[in-house]
């Protein structure tokens, strides 16, 4: 190919059909965790988490209910990944093989955020959320009935594997995923960049601004018990019996079991075989659903 403004672009043009396809066509599983939000600035303040509202019968005058705010906030980062390509390659019309890179580059741009999901998932036993505690702990500070405060836990304790049971049917979710600037595909290819000029090299790569963080802990539930059929309905009987600030039941409701690849055979035995190991009816057949992640091994 020779080298030129006009070849240059139609080059950059095959590679980002290659990135996009990729991009497109790359499966996630981590969006049933997030509530995804546009960031419109370097840092975003989610002191409302953890509010609570319920509905009342109105008598007289509306009831301004006042929320508690909390210093909860999630800064923004950048993120990049860039690969280059001999200038020799494209003279010589070996372009093609970079093909499969740039797609690989979409599927890692695509697959991302799941490393940041899970990994924010699988770090919130020492993660803090918006009140100040660990987001998987066993003293969340709640007013009681009474107006009292008192301590609610969504972590079973033990020490082995973690399991963690979500509720993901309300538009809050456990994680928050704040976008600030979705992935873009660019180019360094002007024979006056550094990288040309230099070292030979044309450079294509891919930059977001994006970060994670805690939503409501009250949707999550962590164990690192065994996983049993025992435990799943202790840790299930938790999450539907807890309740917010003066009392409220929260209505939770426990719809995904997310395990690393050690616990998907004793997952799918708990909530999905037809029959337990005594030969019994399995009645949590099905209760939930299985999500089995590579990104908690």
């Amino acid at each position: 190919m020779i080298i030129n403004k006009q070849n240059l672009a139609i080059l950059h043009t095959g590679f980002k059909a290659s990135f996009q396809n990729a991009f497109d066509g790359a499966p996630i599983d981590y969006n049933q965790l997030v509530m995804e939000v546009n960031s419109g600035t370097a840092i975003e303040q989610y002191g409302w988490l953890g509010a609570t509202t319920r509905f009342r019968e109105w008598i007289g005058d509306r009831v301004i209910q006042n929320l508690a705010l909390h210093d909860y906030s999630i800064k923004n980062k950048s993120f990049e990944n860039t690969v280059g390509v001999p200038r020799e390659a494209i003279e010589d019309d070996q372009y093609g093989t970079y093909n499969p890179l740039m797609a690989q580059l979409g599927q890692d741009a695509k697959e991302h955020p799941a490393e940041l999901v899970y990994a924010l998932l699988k770090n919130g036993f020492t993660g803090k959320c918006y009140d100040g505690q660990f987001f998987f702990d066993t003293d969340h500070p709640v007013l009681g009935a009474n107006g009292q405060e008192t301590s609610v836990s969504n972590f079973q304790g033990g020490s082995g594997t973690p399991w963690f049971l979500l509720d993901v049917t309300r538009v809050m979710r456990p994680i928050i995923l704040q976008k600030r600037k979705n992935y873009q595909f660019v180019a360094k290819t002007d024979e006056k960049d550094e990288n040309v000029f230099s070292r030979k090299e044309f450079i294509w790569g891919v930059d977001a601004r994006l970060n994670v963080g805690y939503g409501l802990w009250q949707l999550a539930y962590a164990s690192r018990e065994t996983l049993n059929a025992a435990n799943f309905n202790a840790a299930y009987a938790a999450m539907q019996s807890m309740k917010g600030d003066n009392g409220r039941p929260l209505g939770i409701r426990p719809k995904l079991l997310v395990v690393p690849p050690s616990l998907r055979a004793t997952a799918m035995e708990v909530v999905k075989a037809e029959r337990n190991a005594a030969g019994a009816t399995n009645i949590n057949r099905d209760v939930v659903d299985v999500l089995t992640t590579p990104w908690l091994a």
